[in-house]
């Protein structure tokens, strides 16, 4: 009886032995899953960007650039200096839940976009930022949207603005994603403190582009 007992503890103990690696090697490929910002993208989205900009009298120092494709839990909207060609800030942003949860994660690798009243949807396209203004939420700090395209032109009808939310992270959170709102992009406080003086002292409004 007693070899018998002996034999089943050691049974039980290289069990355990094999499937601890098998669920670190699994950890280490989720981790190697997590989406990063494509840098040839946004350098090539920040060209176009640029030209736009002196098109229309916007800023020519900075923008931000939002990459839709990637999923909400990871740094997708920069800050893009023009003047040293580079990203100089990453932050988490939210968008709209549509017809899902208010607050959750829903849609967090497959968002959808519209230019609808009442869709509680993010609109894609280029906008202007200008406007800055009171807040009930975050920082209490927001900047109207003027959306330059036919794909957000309805941006000021659906009160869509730029503003920060307490439920916003400082960090990274996947594979869980950002809390959606209805349709406005949400960052988190402290990086609206940060950017928040850089678009007030600007000589030209700035440019917000969101795509995919």
């Amino acid at each position: 009886m007693k070899l018998f007992s002996t034999l089943f503890i050691m049974m039980i103990f290289l069990s355990c032995q094999k499937e601890f690696p098998v669920k670190a090697q699994n950890a280490i490929v989720k981790e190697e899953e997590k989406p990063v910002l494509d840098l040839n993208k946004t350098k090539e989205k920040a060209i176009e960007a640029l030209q736009f900009s002196k098109d229309n009298k916007l800023s020519t120092d900075f923008c931000i650039l939002i990459d839709m494709s990637l999923h909400s839990g990871v740094n997708r909207f920069v800050v893009w200096n023009f003047k040293e060609q580079k990203v100089t800030g990453k932050y988490l942003v939210g968008h709209g839940c549509g017809d899902n949860s208010w607050s959750r994660d829903e849609s967090k690798d497959n968002p959808t976009f519209s230019n609808e009243d009442g869709s509680h949807l993010s609109s894609l396209g280029k906008y202007k930022l200008s406007g800055r203004g009171y807040s009930d939420w975050g920082i209490h700090v927001k900047y109207l949207m003027h959306g330059m395209e036919k794909s957000n032109n309805n941006a000021l009808k659906r009160f869509i603005v730029f503003h920060s939310w307490n439920l916003m992270s400082d960090e990274e959170t996947f594979p869980k994603g950002s809390p959606e709102g209805w349709g406005c992009p949400t960052i988190s406080n402290n990086a609206m403190r940060a950017i928040d003086p850089m678009i007030q002292n600007s000589q030209k409004p700035v440019l917000m582009w969101i795509y995919q």
